[in-house]
């Protein structure tokens, strides 16, 4: 087992109120798409208030922002559960409920197993990543940093270009 789990984060802001119909397909896969992410090898963690998701905790005094986290066992899970399921059809979507944004939006770091991130790190992640590109403290599907205490350069798992963690 190993020591390291795979946390990450990725925010946005609707495009509309939660109960606007602009974004009422987004809402109506989220049971769907958290389902899948239960299920899914490899989730540790996934950040839900009691309605089961995370679209009613709110970070920040602006409604309309979301943020969602999880912690996965392994990059790899975390790669397949974005990008070789029903999550992907629905995350290419993604530009008509979400605003753009030339912030980051998406960040992986490495936690102790065990480890349940908090959103203010998660958020202190972003900015990190926005601020100073992908480090060990701090990146992204397209280069993605080992486990602490194990050498290597940054990997780039090829990601689908249009979410590879920036709007």
């Amino acid at each position: 087992m190993s020591r390291w789990h795979l946390a990450q984060i990725n925010v946005g802001r609707l495009v509309a109120p939660q109960d606007d119909a602009q974004v009422a397909g987004f809402f109506a896969e989220l049971d769907r798409i958290n389902a899948l992410a239960d299920a899914s090898p490899g989730l540790v963690w996934r950040m839900q208030s009691e309605s089961g998701n995370a679209t009613d905790i709110l970070p920040t005094p602006d409604p309309r922002f979301i943020v969602n986290m999880s912690v996965w066992t392994d990059a790899q899970a975390l790669f397949n559960y974005v990008y070789r399921t029903g999550h992907t059809e629905v995350m290419a979507q993604r530009r008509q409920w979400f605003e753009r944004s030339d912030a980051t939006y998406q960040a992986l770091w490495w936690v102790p197993a065990g480890t349940e991130p908090s959103i203010e790190e998660g958020l202190a992640r972003l900015w990190r990543l926005d601020r100073f590109g992908p480090t060990q403290q701090a990146f992204t599907f397209k280069a993605r940093f080992p486990v602490p205490g194990l050498p290597g350069a940054p990997i780039d798992m090829n990601p689908d270009p249009w979410c590879a963690g920036r709007a």
